[in-house]
């Protein structure tokens, strides 16, 4: 794809028609040379190279984005983009100027991100996919949005998402719509980050953001065909970002390789005074992730086949490209053996509760301020939201701890004796058997049709990583009929995602099972 060229012709098509904010082109635009840059599946590592051979700049990178996201969001119903960034164009220019006068790239320098719509964006409407916040303008980034800019990337675009983050079976919401599965646009991405997902698979932006609660980066990034890190709980600060429930909450990387997302975590991960909960990580965050990006990482390691996951209530297909996924890991080194997790059931009962009302209230008083939005009533009162957010937010009114033994204290990882049982008896099994990471399908079952509610079932990442604070990271392992993608998750100890990103790495590298949806090809192609 000739970028520059088209990237010209783009700015200039939509000023005239008057689409454009006039922060997008200069007074003075000046023709680029056409040079080729691929951008369908580009990495950072091949955009900076490009940086640096001058064959491209940041400012045609975003271009070109921006050039996707009109040509491929809206007209085929994708529905992943809630808002542009007007600034996206003047902060690439800025950054080209940098790298000019200094001749050094940040890490992320130039790099187009799409942010998930419950992060926290300076100057840049932030919603959670609620009409209740529609206009809400927050006067500072979420930690992780800080960081990634303190690195050199740009927020491309916020995008859309299961609204308030309350489902993990499709993202819809009051404010952008229902997002569609770019490798199929009858079936759901999942939720509630499907909106980034969908994005980053359909090549609108380098890289993106999405955050877990139960499933949420994992289960959009298994129906997209990406690499999704939920990393352990107080590795990466939750600060500025809409909580659901924080006991559980994460956020992180949602990208086409496992390298890409390692290098977001890179500049994202250590100690945020203002989420106390990462003083945990303290210790446990080496001088680079990027270190252990090893194609042979899977030689000599112990895998675990968590079969209490594997063996019922899957759908054939996804068996099927389980069972090769465990020969492939076979023939690039690794052993892998069978684990069965004793007094599962028991462990990973009563593990949830129901905080959103404190949670939320907390973030409005802390950051809208808005008098007339400070409670859960205020949000009902707005209204304007589907059947499930109504009934979620109303459940909500009422209920409060745990369903059962309410009296057992709801705390975080660190601190609530149901969840560090249920972590120990992991871990200990892990460690008895020597095993490096546990495997299982990320979802037991392909992606559900576009409003067949039975279809939304298989979930298998709400199962262990939230309640325990486990790091989980969920890969390309194939696809379905449909050319529906499906994902494996890798589930290690805390604070122990050095060797998860080796053994996540050098499985991708050896089955390279990710690809470009077909709808979404080059343009001029």
């Amino acid at each position: 794809m000739h970028v520059a060229l088209r990237y010209f012709s783009f700015l200039v098509c939509f000023l005239l028609a008057g689409v454009l904010p006039p922060q997008f082109v200069s007074a003075q635009t000046k023709a680029v040379s056409a040079t080729r840059f691929e951008l369908v599946e580009t990495t950072i590592s091949a955009i900076h190279k490009a940086f640096r051979t001058g064959s491209l700049t940041s400012e045609q990178l975003v271009g070109a984005y921006l050039e996707r996201i009109q040509t491929y969001d809206q007209p085929t119903k994708l529905n992943s983009i809630i808002l542009i960034n007007p600034q996206a164009i003047a902060t690439a220019r800025a950054l080209d100027a940098e790298f000019r006068k200094t001749g050094k790239l940040r890490p992320l320098h130039g790099i187009p991100v799409i942010v998930k719509d419950n992060f926290n964006t300076k100057g840049l409407q932030t919603t959670g996919g609620s009409i209740a916040l529609k206009g809400f303008v927050p006067g500072e980034d979420a930690w992780q949005v800080q960081k990634l800019k303190e690195a050199g990337a740009i927020v491309l675009a916020k995008s859309n998402m299961a609204e308030w983050a309350f489902t993990p079976m499709h993202s819809q919401s009051s404010m952008g719509g229902e997002t569609l599965n770019p490798y199929n646009l009858a079936y759901v991405p999942a939720g509630s980050s499907g909106g980034t997902a969908a994005a980053v698979a359909a090549n609108l932006g380098t890289v993106g953001l999405g955050s877990d609660t139960g499933n949420s980066i994992r289960g959009p990034s298994s129906h997209n065909a990406l690499a999704g890190f939920r990393t352990s709980l107080g590795l990466v600060s939750r600060y500025g970002i809409i909580p659901l429930y924080t006991r559980n909450d994460v956020g992180g990387p949602m990208c086409r390789t496992v390298e890409d997302a390692v290098r977001l975590l890179e500049v994202t991960a250590g100690y945020d005074p203002h989420d106390p909960i990462t003083k945990n990580s303290q210790g446990h965050v080496p001088k680079t992730y990027t270190q252990f990006l090893k194609k042979d990482g899977l030689k000599g390691a112990r895998i675990g086949v968590m079969r209490q996951l594997t063996e019922t209530n899957i759908h054939p297909e996804i068996k099927a490209l389980f069972d090769k996924a465990v020969a492939d890991l076979t023939r690039a080194g690794a052993t892998v053996i069978d684990v069965t997790i004793p007094d599962f059931d028991s462990l990973r009962a009563n593990q949830w509760c129901a905080d959103f009302r404190a949670d939320v209230e907390t973030y409005l008083r802390t950051f809208v301020k808005r008098d007339t939005l400070k409670t859960l009533e205020d949000i009902i009162r707005v209204g304007g939201y589907s059947d499930i957010v109504r009934n979620r937010l109303k459940d909500q009114q009422t209920h409060s701890g745990r369903a059962v033994h309410p009296e057992i204290p709801c705390g975080d990882a660190f601190t609530d004796p149901l969840r560090i049982a249920y972590r120990k008896g992991i871990e200990a099994e892990m460690n008895r058997l020597k095993v490096d990471a546990l495997i299982y399908p990320s979802w037991n079952y392909p992606p559900a049709l576009v409003g067949d509610a039975k279809g939304y079932k298989g979930d298998n990442s709400q199962l262990i990583a939230p309640a325990t604070g486990l790091p989980a990271f969920t890969i390309p392992m194939g696809y379905t009929t449909g050319n529906l993608p499906a994902g494996l998750q890798f589930l290690g100890r805390l604070f122990d995602e050095p060797t998860l990103i080796k053994l996540t790495y050098s499985y991708e590298q050896a089955t390279l099972h990710r690809r470009a949806p077909k709808r979404f090809v080059a343009l001029g192609q």
